[in-house]
């Protein structure tokens, strides 16, 4: 949310809500809530140790209890009325739990199931005042580099079963939240469309000022992912010149080319 943040004007750091640093002002002006590996199924959470998002809500209606302590409860309202909940998660799901859920659920019964999940995500938050929601929708994932090595055969190319699922996924979401937002006039609902724009700079990466955009900077940038990526692995000379930092995540020039490409989508979708 870094990035975001920094976009809009807001802050240039956007503070974690659990920071014990946090000080009073840092909540009229946003905190995050995010939990890496974290997903809306359960498995995901049971998996990579994150904070479930039924967990990440509850830390959110704290915040509110919190910002209402320090302010009045009206400028708090207003807060939480004019603010923008930005949720990314559902990847880990496609990626990590899907595997693992084919006896269950086909893909796209699954798809549908996760889209319910956070449907009633965005039901929570909007009850508890908040009117301008973003939803990131998935990216690629069968072309992220670790998934690449995993399932893209000898020659690493982009593993169409993954992108497949992650297009069903963001057809499923998009329907879902514009139907919702028609139910709910008074809220400003969007999907933001990260699928493409990753999609544009990983087949034409030179176009956008990278050299390598099929593996990371770390390690052999093929499998490395979080803590295999630390002070004793090797890093590539220059990671302004590589789209991901890992097998997963991208640089941080990776992250400011997307958010210039989505920031009109972001933008149109909410005001």
């Amino acid at each position: 949310m870094k990035f975001e943040a920094k976009a809009f004007g807001v802050k240039d750091y956007l503070p974690a809500s659990l920071d014990p640093l946090l000080k009073d002002k840092d909540l009229q002006t946003g905190v995050s809530f995010a939990s890496g590996g974290s997903g809306f199924d359960p498995l995901t959470t049971a998996e990579t140790s994150a904070i479930p998002m039924s967990v990440q809500l509850d830390m959110f209606k704290q915040y509110i209890l919190k910002l209402k302590r320090n302010t009045k409860e009206e400028a708090a309202d207003n807060i939480i009325n004019n603010s923008v909940a930005v949720i990314v998660a559902g990847n880990n799901d496609l990626l990590l739990s899907l595997p693992n859920r084919r006896l269950q659920y086909d893909v796209p019964s699954y798809a549908n199931m996760i889209v319910k999940l956070v449907l009633n995500f965005i039901k929570e938050i909007y009850r508890l005042g908040v009117r301008s929601i973003a939803v990131f929708s998935a990216p690629p994932i069968g072309c992220l580099p670790v998934v690449r090595t995993l399932d893209g055969g000898p020659h690493r190319k982009c593993a169409d079963k993954e992108n497949n699922a992650a297009q069903l996924f963001n057809s499923f979401l998009t329907q879902q939240v514009q139907l919702w937002a028609t139910t709910y006039p008074q809220s400003r609902v969007g999907v933001i469309d990260y699928y493409n724009p990753l999609i544009s700079i990983i087949e034409n990466p030179h176009k956008y000022g990278f050299d390598v955009a099929d593996r990371g900077c770390c390690g052999t940038g093929e499998i490395e992912v979080l803590f295999l990526c630390n002070k004793l692995t090797p890093t590539c000379p220059n990671d302004s010149k590589y789209f991901f930092w890992d097998g997963f995540h991208l640089t941080e020039k990776g992250n400011s080319i997307i958010l210039y490409h989505i920031l009109q989508d972001f933008l149109n979708s909410l005001f």
